[in-house]
């Protein structure tokens, strides 16, 4: 990796893409603090740092795929004009909403979920 930078990497030690995600940090070398999101939910406001500097739509930091978003009906929610601030506020009731694995440089998300080409790409690995 080039020079000497803050990673974090919050994840949910039992998600699969979370724990192939994680294995691809350490084979490439990178050092990264670990924080697991349910035991330690990200905040309001690290959700609105990361969304703001992310430039995506608030709706990629979902975790469209979870039980907890579809209980919930958060695509209705959406669907029935939910704000941005509503929605920040519902991220940061629980990590089990929020799309992992995160990979945070710097302060800076990248894309939610893993993609290892854009790991690979942003790292410099």
């Amino acid at each position: 990796m080039r020079g000497a930078r803050a990673v974090l990497f919050p994840e949910y030690p039992k998600c699969s893409t979370c724990k192939k995600a994680k294995k691809w940090l350490e084979s490439a070398g990178v050092v990264f603090e670990e924080r697991n999101i349910v035991e330690q939910n990200p905040s309001i406001e690290e959700l609105r740092t990361w969304w703001e500097s992310s430039g995506l739509l608030i709706q990629r930091f979902f975790n469209t795929l979870g039980m907890l978003y579809r209980e919930l009906n958060v695509k209705q929610k959406f669907d029935d004009g939910m704000t941005d601030e509503e929605a920040l506020e519902l991220l940061a009731t629980s990590g089990m909403l929020v799309k992992r694995p995160l990979l945070i440089i710097d302060g800076v998300p990248t894309t939610p979920g893993f993609k290892e080409d854009d790991w690979r790409a942003v790292l410099g690995v």
